[in-house]
């Protein structure tokens, strides 16, 4: 089964004063993948930049880099694109390794997943979280579901209560934030006990609740994990915000050892003091 999205991602900076000049770093392209096609993606930005670039980032992501020289005071970017979605199920649970033989065998590539990365420590309690889900021989894709159905069932959805360099500690703590969070928690838990985990960024479909008008630019980026359950079946992405197995209603932008690594956009600008920010995300089927 597949599923056709139109993606529109804008984000605007409004600044107290003018910047006279500002070089952007974006991850807002959608990544080609097995089970994700890119039908068509472009960046526009206002002001213009004077001089843009493409490449390929450390994780095989795509990255827009944008130099912008003219006085402004506000910064809009709007990335588009339409989207082709259908990941493969993955592999009965029963019928993957054991999540020790999985932690023995990860070396080479997927190594670099596994230890401390700017958001994200190796937390002890992160760590004694996770291990509840993973008894001794268990399938590893058994445990991976059992911690992502725990995350959703003990940690609170609630917005506001923490921030892009919130510590796992903290989460853990206090038991409530976003998906980043949940994402970075379930990460922290699963590299404690030697298991690669990445961040993937991207965006889920969400639905309007019944009788609601839908609103423009209501929907916002999104968070999840992917796990290595072995050299047989590589790499599975987990969403424990919404306790479910990524499949065709998710879009994935690119992955990375945390947010730091896959943020939207990040930039250095010359003046422009306090500023505000709005994003606005609107994923929506192809076809309406």
């Amino acid at each position: 089964m597949t599923a056709r999205w139109r993606l529109r991602h804008a984000t605007t900076y409004t600044y107290a004063h003018q910047v006279d000049m500002a070089t952007h770093m974006l991850h807002l392209t959608p990544r080609e993948l097995p089970g994700q096609k890119v039908l068509s993606s472009a960046i526009r930005s206002l002001p213009e930049a004077a001089r843009a670039t493409t490449g390929i980032d450390h994780f095989g992501n795509g990255v827009t880099w944008l130099f912008i020289d003219s006085p402004h005071d506000r910064f809009e970017v709007i990335s588009t694109a339409e989207v082709e979605t259908g990941f493969a199920s993955p592999p009965a649970a029963n019928a993957t390794a054991s999540w020790e033989s999985v932690a023995a065998a990860a070396g080479g590539e997927v190594a670099e997943f596994l230890f401390d990365s700017p958001l994200i420590t190796l937390a002890a309690a992160a760590r004694v979280f996770a291990s509840t889900s993973f008894p001794r021989g268990r399938p590893v894709l058994e445990g991976l579901l059992h911690l992502m159905s725990r995350i959703r069932r003990d940690f609170a959805y609630r917005p506001g209560v923490t921030g892009i360099s919130t510590s796992v500690e903290h989460v853990m703590t206090t038991k409530a934030g976003v998906c980043q969070d949940f994402s970075h928690v379930m990460i922290a838990g699963l590299r404690g006990l030697g298991l690669p985990a990445r961040y993937v960024s991207g965006y889920i479909r969400t639905r309007t609740p019944p009788g609601k008008v839908r609103m423009r630019g209501a929907d916002q980026s999104h968070a999840w994990v992917g796990a290595w359950m072995g050299p047989e079946h590589g790499w599975v992405d987990l969403d424990p915000t919404n306790d479910c197995v990524v499949s065709t209603e998710h879009v994935v932008l690119g992955w990375g050892r945390d947010f730091s690594d896959v943020s939207p956009l990040r930039g250095v600008i010359l003046g422009g003091g306090r500023h505000t920010l709005h994003v606005g995300v609107d994923l929506e089927p192809a076809e309406s």
